[in-house]
């Protein structure tokens, strides 16, 4: 009986081949599958979560602080007042916020600074309040050509800046300090720059 076979004992040639391109195609599903369904969901808008975790309006579109008429130089993230017109009561508020958010981040302040960017000459009186009170608040000249072509809301806005000078987030003068500090907490947390 050595020699002889029964056809029962001869292995399917088929069989070991077709496992193998099974597993194979498992595995590409597996690595392509995730970046295939993202891609989708990216294209054609579905399965997109509806809320959002920042407060602000996001500047989505590229745009950077000399785009809105600021010419400035800063390596840390900025906490930016804009004031097209005189700088009064809700544009004095935002600079008092942007200062408070900035102590707020604790050890993280170092991280942040804060400035305005304005239009025309400060009040006499607020021009002295900054001088004694605000002794790192920056300062710069507001092109309100290129501001009000960017731009199209009225009245002071509080801005988040990245240290690149792109805009991130825009706040205008009603906002809830708390939440530009979430927002820019946030922010820092996800940075490695800056």
């Amino acid at each position: 009986m050595g020699g002889v076979t029964s056809p029962l004992d001869v292995p399917e040639r088929g069989k070991p081949r077709s496992r193998g391109r099974l597993q194979l195609i498992l595995i590409l599903l597996v690595v392509l599958g995730p970046m295939i369904l993202a891609t989708s969901m990216y294209k054609l808008q579905f399965w997109v979560p509806e809320g959002r975790s920042y407060h602000g309006e996001m500047i989505g579109n590229g745009q950077s602080r000399a785009d809105i008429g600021i010419d400035a130089q800063e390596a840390r993230w900025q906490l930016l007042v804009s004031a097209p017109a005189t700088c009064i009561e809700d544009c004095q508020r935002l600079v008092y916020l942007a200062r408070q958010i900035q102590i707020g981040l604790g050890r993280d302040a170092s991280r942040a600074s804060h400035a305005l960017a304005a239009a025309q000459p400060l009040p006499g009186e607020f021009q002295g309040t900054l001088e004694r009170e605000y002794p790192q608040l920056q300062r710069y000249p507001l092109d309100t050509q290129r501001y009000g072509q960017k731009v199209d809301v009225p009245g002071p806005q509080l801005w988040i800046v990245d240290p690149h000078g792109n805009l991130v987030l825009r706040y205008d003068a009603k906002v809830n300090g708390k939440q530009v500090l979430d927002d820019l907490r946030h922010l820092l947390k996800l940075s490695n720059i800056g």
